[in-house]
Order: C-alpha cells, then structure tokens, then sequence
C-alpha cells in the first residue's frame, strides 16, 4: 500500500491544481478525507498563511495559495508560538471569520 501523503500535502496539491477552488469542492477533490479533516487543516494553513481564504459570499469561501515571496517560511512548531503569530499579526482562521459571520450583529442607532 502506497502512502497518500500528510493531509497538508494533499490540500496543498488539490489547491495548487485548482487555485481558487471554493471550500466545498476542494472536499470533493479529496474523498479519503473527511469535510471536517478538510475544514480544520484550511484553517491551520490559513493560519500559518501557507493558503489564503476569500469570503465569496454567504457561506462560501475559495481557497488558493499566496503569491510567491523572496524569503521561505519558517513553519510554526508550538501552538503557543502559532496563538502569538496570529495575535501579533492580526491574522485570523476560517473558523473565525465563520463564527462572526454567524453571531448577530448588533442594531445600529
């Protein structure tokens, strides 16, 4: 049996050969995994900024990968680290753009 491949892998290959493909049909692409496997992992690479996540609408998301930049990436080892990026960067998951695209907004006087 021949291996397929971290499931980073495998999102980052589908991602790389269908650039800008919504969350729901990079699911599809990937059959051995399951649509939360697919979910958690775009949220983690969103995170490290290995993919971008654009708000297509309500409920819908394209997925592709960032430009190309001189310098490498460093991959984030600890989750501490990782939680210090993000709040240092400002940068944010999918998850968290969901749950505030989800709660009521409040009502403007």
């Amino acid at each position: 049996m021949s291996q397929l491949g971290t499931v980073t892998d495998r999102i980052l290959d589908a991602v790389h050969g269908a650039p800008g493909c919504q969350l729901d049909d990079l699911v599809l692409r990937l059959p051995e995994l399951t649509w939360n496997q697919v979910f958690l992992e775009v949220d983690r690479l969103s995170r490290t900024r290995q993919v971008w996540v654009t708000a297509m609408g309500e409920g819908t998301y394209a997925i592709s990968l960032p430009k190309k930049e001189k310098r490498t990436r460093t991959p984030i080892s600890s989750r501490e680290t990782q939680q210090e990026a993000n709040h240092d960067s400002g940068c944010s998951g999918i998850s968290d753009r969901l749950d505030r695209s989800r709660s009521p907004q409040p009502a403007r006087r």
